[in-house]
């Protein structure tokens, strides 16, 4: 699609037949809701949702943002782009994997509602390529890339900071990517989820919350809630145990963000079972056995079930291990 009319006069007729064509891409788009389009106004530079007419209106009176070069976020094909890229650069499914980047920064501006124009560093560094002519990458869907390899492998920061050097000096002159792990955790640090920090006890038997939270000391075995020094001297308001506690339900939010993972989560519901074969815990008779208890819970398929693992669990000390998650 021409984009020389993003820069033209918003009063001109090719800038009005240049707003209409945007907005027939947008719904003739899959990806996007007619309802909930995200608007690339200069005031909005895509942080809000509207319909239709509010996108109209908005490009009419603020202007289209002109550092909004990829539309990645009104699910720009990857087909389109093909002529621009280089012969010795082929079509491959990264677009897609760059889709999937765009869905998880979507998710992350929930992280930004009370500082939106934080969010706009986050933006740049999603639309960024990775360096001057680069299709298949921006700067962020490169680290995430690269750190879910660094995770995968349980590699050290100082390893990860080796590896980004000796990767960008492979780089052109001028590429985006961070040079240590430090700066690289400070660029994904938006896609991060919220966790509640826990005072517990030293030994264990409880976490410093509901009736007890407001204890300073445990009241099972009588260990203080606080810190103490060489000197046994307590540091007040210096915990001696905290508990990292990660909620469930916002990761939950954020795997259905994810066109591909939300798939995966009704895949059970979606597909025909085949008599005679176990591909899935839905054939199973204890899942079926839940459908026939709770038909409720199994009329929504986006409901998910959850198993627990006890695998490490020590909760009275009885096993020889001193280890308990």
């Amino acid at each position: 699609m021409d984009k020389s009319w993003i820069r033209s006069d918003r009063r001109s007729k090719q800038y009005e037949e240049g707003v209409e064509q945007f907005i027939s891409s947008c719904l003739q788009n899959i990806h996007v809701d007619p309802n909930l389009i995200h608007c690339p106004c200069c005031k909005c530079i895509n942080l809000k949702k509207g319909p239709v007419t509010s996108i109209r209106e908005h490009l009419f009176f603020h202007g289209f943002s002109q550092n909004y070069v990829n539309w990645i976020w009104h699910g720009e094909s990857a087909e389109n782009d093909r002529v621009n890229w280089s012969t010795n650069q082929d079509p491959t499914d990264d677009y897609h994997k760059d889709f999937e980047t765009t869905n998880m920064c979507e998710a992350a501006y929930e992280n930004y509602t009370e500082n939106p124009e934080a969010f706009v560093k986050v933006l740049e560094d999603a639309e960024k390529p990775l360096y001057n002519g680069c299709k298949r990458y921006t700067k962020l869907s490169a680290l995430v890339k690269l750190y879910n390899t660094k995770a995968r492998h349980g590699m050290s920061d100082a390893l990860f900071s080796d590896l980004l050097i000796d990767f960008g000096d492979m780089l052109p002159d001028n590429h985006n990517l961070p040079s240590s792990t430090y700066d690289a955790k400070k660029t994904l640090s938006c896609l991060s989820l919220s966790h509640e920090k826990i005072h517990a006890c030293s030994n264990d038997c409880i976490l410093y919350r509901k009736q007890y939270k407001d204890c300073v000391s445990c009241p099972k075995c009588g260990l203080s809630r606080w810190k103490l020094t060489k000197k046994n001297i307590e540091k007040k308001g210096v915990p001696a145990k905290v508990m990292w506690y990660f909620p469930p339900i916002p990761r939950f939010k954020r795997m259905y963000k994810s066109l591909e993972t939300s798939k995966n989560l009704t895949w059970h519901k979606e597909t025909t079972r085949v008599a005679g074969q176990l591909r899935h815990p839905s054939d199973s008779p204890s899942w079926r056995l839940v459908d026939h208890m709770w038909p409720d819970f199994e009329s929504e398929p986006r409901n998910l079930r959850l198993a627990l693992a006890a695998d490490g669990i020590n909760p009275h000390s009885k096993l020889s291990s001193r280890y308990s998650c």
